[in-house]
């Protein structure tokens, strides 16, 4: 009976000495540093041509370091026109030269605003966000602007729309299609014929008006809205283009 005792004994001893080691020893886990505001003149400091100097970009006013992809946000690399200001627009426009290189989104669609609000995201995945820049997205207190609201707002709205409008094209079968550099390219349908259609959501998503390839039945063909290939037969189940 007293061998048995002495593992127990053990373990409440071991127990007693943690709970003091917790009592005035608490664990304090490490916090990351508060965020810091930015000014245009301050980020542009950081713009990868001082080695003794984290490299950072600005998008949508958040900020991030990007050190870790020096070969391509540093001096000589291909994302290096980011590095060091807020070129929000230049992630979905691709104008890396003058005023392209500009935080400012206006005339955008609700798609294009959607695609740098995603842009803004993987920064958040893939990099150190280490504060905010002050002007058009936080103000000197770090906190959203209208301006920023605005575009989460109509980036959200993309989001609806580019839903809605994928489920009202799935009412109606699209062409199968096919390039071949001898032949071109071609549109075909299994079940019916090819006819070019309106995008109806298209205007509200990139401000421009496309068509798609869907495939209709014989009897619905006399549709106004339908338009045939040019070239192609009214009945034809392939068109070449």
């Amino acid at each position: 009976m007293l061998k048995t005792s002495y593992p127990v004994l053990g373990i409440a001893v071991l127990v007693a000495v943690v709970s003091l080691l917790i009592t005035y020893f608490p664990f304090k886990p490490q916090s990351s540093p508060p965020p810091r505001f930015f000014t245009v003149q301050e980020l542009a400091i950081y713009n990868g041509t001082d080695d003794s100097l984290p490299i950072l970009l600005g998008i949508l006013g958040s900020v991030f370091d990007v050190t870790k992809g020096k070969t391509h946000y540093g001096v000589g690399g291909g994302y290096n026109h980011f590095a060091g200001r807020d070129a929000s627009r230049a992630f979905i426009s691709g104008n890396f030269t003058g005023d392209g290189l500009t935080d400012s989104l206006r005339g955008l669609s609700s798609t294009e605003v959607k695609s740098v609000v995603e842009w803004r995201d993987f920064y958040f995945r893939t990099y150190t966000f280490v504060g905010m820049l002050v002007g058009r997205y936080y103000d000197s207190q770090g906190n959203p602007t209208k301006y920023l609201k605005g575009v989460e707002a109509k980036a959200a709205r993309g989001a609806q729309l580019m839903e809605k409008q994928k489920k009202e094209e799935a009412k109606q079968t699209s062409c199968n299609s096919r390039w071949s550099q001898e032949e071109g390219s071609e549109v075909w349908c299994d079940t019916g014929h090819p006819r070019l259609v309106q995008r109806p959501l298209e205007i509200a998503l990139t401000g421009k008006m496309s068509k798609r390839c869907a495939c209709f039945k014989e009897d619905e063909l006399d549709q106004p809205v339908l338009e045939v290939y040019e070239g192609c037969d009214y009945f034809a189940k392939v068109c070449r283009l």
